[in-house]
């Protein structure tokens, strides 16, 4: 088929069909390129989407998902995608893809954004460089479900062993269980030192995605002690929120919750296991899924920032943060969650 000239043009209303059939036949398109995604955030954070579509002619030859986030702390940047591990471009070849970052890059310098930021797997922008900041962890989920356990490594394997073996420790699948998930999550949120996601996200993503989540909740005598959100897209799941409740103090207690959450997997068709990104520099998020035995993969995440403006540091690492985090840790839930839910609208993850 001959090639015409492409245009790109903002995503209206009636491009959604478009976009979702191009989604829908693209061999890497993600969770996050989906529009569940892109109605959860609008409607929990009420972020300007400025998602782009690149047309030949009357065909769709590429989209790119882009948020517009104006943070109180780093002022205005644009994402593909915020809260998310995977966004950046897909598109049918190199032309589509140029077409789309370009048009990305006028919109974040005419809406003077500071910086456009690429969380693609691969790298999509030859022009820009690659930051080595954060890994993914995939893998193959067994045949069978009574298999996960051997294929977890030793210490793993043991470590989930131990904690079904010495606590009356029971898991439970389900929607109705969502607020008890992010109540936990957000406990472990204030323990590291950082700040939650609000409820609203967590009840957008299972309204808009109800076949495309699954809350997990683990329970010791009755008592929730641990709880995960998984997303499910094509042969993958990914658990993606998780919490634990420290007072607990159950040794083994995630190799057990991630355990079930695979067991859950297998038993429901699916053949990927995706244990979602880690910074490099976050040694014990790293170490855990490594020893888990998923291997890390180099994730491609571009930034572009735009003329005369400095790239915007809101990475949890980052000695600017230090001061407040050691703070967070000490304040009460009662403050951290609804304060963590103001702030995360500023720090799009």
């Amino acid at each position: 088929m001959s090639r015409g000239e492409i245009s790109v043009l903002q995503m209206e209303e009636g491009h959604r069909r478009d976009w979702s059939h191009y989604v829908s036949r693209h061999a890497a398109a993600t969770f996050f390129h989906e529009l569940c995604w892109l109605d959860a955030v609008e409607q929990a954070y009420g972020h300007r989407s400025r998602y782009l579509v690149a047309f030949d002619g009357r065909r769709v030859v590429g989209v790119l998902p882009v948020f517009q986030i104006n943070s109180v702390l780093a002022g205005r940047i644009m994402v593909s995608v915020p809260y998310g591990t995977y966004g950046g471009i897909l598109a049918d070849d190199g032309a589509a893809a140029q077409a789309l970052v370009t048009e990305a890059k006028r919109l974040a310098e005419a809406h003077h954004a500071r910086s456009l930021e690429l969380r693609s797997i691969h790298a999509a922008d030859p022009t820009l460089s690659v930051e080595r900041t954060h890994a993914t962890f995939r893998g193959p989920l067994p045949a069978k479900a009574e298999e996960v356990g051997a294929c977890l490594p030793r210490k793993a394997r043991a470590a989930a062993r131990r904690a079904s073996e010495k606590h009356d420790l029971t898991v439970e699948f389900g929607g109705h269980l969502l607020r008890a998930v992010w109540r936990l999550y957000a406990r472990s949120m204030r323990r590291l030192g950082s700040p939650n996601y609000p409820y609203a996200f967590f009840e957008a993503l299972a309204a808009n995605a109800p076949q495309g989540t699954i809350a997990q909740l683990v329970r010791c005598s009755g008592r929730p002690v641990a709880g995960l959100l998984t997303f499910r897209h094509r042969e993958t799941v990914m658990p993606y929120f998780a919490g634990l409740d420290e007072r607990s103090a159950i040794y083994g207690l995630s190799h057990y919750l991630y355990a079930e959450s695979m067991r859950w997997g297998v038993q429901h068709g699916y053949e990927v296991y995706d244990f979602g990104r880690s910074r490099y520099d976050n040694s014990g998020s790293f170490e855990f899924k490594r020893l888990c035995g998923f291997a890390p993969q180099a994730l491609g995440y571009q930034t572009y920032v735009t003329p005369g403006r400095a790239a915007p540091d809101l990475a949890p690492s980052s000695p600017r943060w230090a001061a407040a985090r050691r703070v967070w840790k000490a304040l009460p839930l009662p403050i951290t969650r609804p304060l963590g839910a103001w702030l995360a609208k500023s720090i799009p993850g």
